[in-house]
């Protein structure tokens, strides 16, 4: 997890959420922040609190596989935005947006423990009614990751202080099986140039959650 289980969520976020499922049958919210921000964390949480009735979607699962990420030769650029399959979760995101009585929608989950994703992880059963699509880069203006924002009803921005996502970060690389020094170059060389792709997104989300107080604005 990136940031504590036992997060609490402020009274606005639920009530946030609460507005968005009064206005339709299934409501698909976005949330989007630099990776270490506290997205998977936060995304529990409302799923936890909406528990019947809601389901996480994690962009995650869309990340290519290893072997084709050789074959492009975009190993050690993982986690960049031409190494997720955006047209895939584009096309997920829009099927879940008109998912028929009776069907169920499956989605992929990416597994850190192997490094790859996973196909048809996640069942989304019709009686969903809250959708959480977590991710680093719903809010990219550039296809093909154009049309994600459109799909989704509101999108929430999670920002966090950047020396915490920063150790973060570090703990969970090493965490994952790679040297001190391989996590302190995978977050210069990798993360941090995505981290600023991402924060220059900020202002296309309709609130900022803020990870660290469980505080949130705009």
């Amino acid at each position: 997890m990136d940031i504590a289980p036992a997060l609490a969520l402020p009274p606005e976020a639920l009530a946030r959420v609460r507005r968005l499922m009064a206005q339709r049958e299934r409501t698909l919210l976005g949330l989007v922040g630099p990776p270490g921000a506290g997205k998977s964390t936060l995304a529990l949480a409302l799923q936890r609190a909406f528990a019947d009735v809601s389901q996480v979607v994690p962009m995650d699962g869309f990340h290519l596989a290893n072997v084709e990420l050789q074959r492009l030769g975009r190993t050690g650029r993982k986690g960049a935005p031409d190494t997720f399959d955006a047209a895939g979760y584009a096309a997920l995101l829009q099927r879940l947006r008109s998912q028929r009585a009776d069907e169920t929608v499956y989605a992929p989950e990416f597994r850190r423990e192997i490094e790859e994703p996973v196909a048809g992880a996640i069942a989304v059963l019709p009686q969903t009614r809250l959708v959480i699509a977590e991710g680093n880069y719903l809010l990219l203006a550039e296809a093909p990751w154009a049309g994600v924002a459109a799909l989704l009803d509101e999108t929430w921005y999670v920002d966090v202080d950047d020396r915490l996502r920063t150790d973060r970060l570090l703990r969970r690389h090493e965490q994952f099986g790679r040297s001190a020094q391989a996590a302190q170059d995978w977050v210069r060389g990798t993360d941090e140039p995505n981290a600023r792709l991402i924060a220059a997104t900020r202002s296309r989300a309709q609130w900022v959650f803020s990870a660290a107080g469980g505080e949130a604005s705009g």
